[in-house]
């Protein structure tokens, strides 16, 4: 299962590309905030640890197995980096996969998220071949847990306390959908 990003991936407002070393103080810009880390498995990252970063997810633009796609998310009008999503193929044998996204606090609530996230769904399933996708997200990040329901998934598990998460008891909803799912919603619509 071979799959790279060759050109950026374009929406109607959008264009997921692959992560550049100059995308450092753009990225920076959000994840350096503490409302931003507060439901990521990251604090809120220095320029530095975002330069280390991107060491990691600039290579991030070739699957063949198992591994993660990295997309910065640009405006297309301004070809401004308004955030960061990534796809991970999480098993081959089974066809699944899982997806994140991060968006700068000034570009929320615009549906910038579901469109990325959107364009994810249709590369894992025509570009992947996928059976199933999941997400999860902090059950009190109810703007995640609202894209999540918009792409059409469906909520599967509500963990309740089950981990220790930033000296807090960590409570996690579960998204999926599966690939027949996506392609009736989108003969639908």
């Amino acid at each position: 299962m071979l799959y790279k990003i060759s050109s950026p991936v374009e929406t109607e407002r959008l264009l997921l590309r692959p992560m550049e070393e100059s995308d450092a103080v753009a990225l920076h810009a959000y994840q350096a905030l503490p409302e931003i880390a507060r439901y990521q498995y990251w604090e809120p990252r220095s320029l530095a640890d975002i330069r280390l970063k991107l060491l990691e997810w600039m290579p991030m633009r070739r699957l063949d197995g198992e591994g993660t796609l990295a997309f910065a998310v640009e405006t297309r009008a301004e070809r401004k980096l308004i955030g960061d999503v990534s796809l991970r193929l999480t098993s081959v044998e089974a066809r699944q996969g899982t997806f994140g996204f991060t968006l700068h606090p000034a570009h929320q609530g615009r549906g910038y998220a579901t469109e990325a996230c959107r364009a994810l769904l249709k590369i894992g399933f025509d570009g992947l071949r996928l059976h199933r996708i999941f997400a999860c997200c902090d059950a009190r990040n109810t703007a995640s847990s609202r894209v999540m329901e918009r792409l059409g998934m469906r909520r599967e598990a509500h963990f309740r306390e089950h981990a220790l998460f930033k000296g807090g008891w960590d409570e996690e909803f579960h998204y999926a959908i599966l690939e027949d799912e996506w392609r009736q919603q989108s003969v639908e619509s």
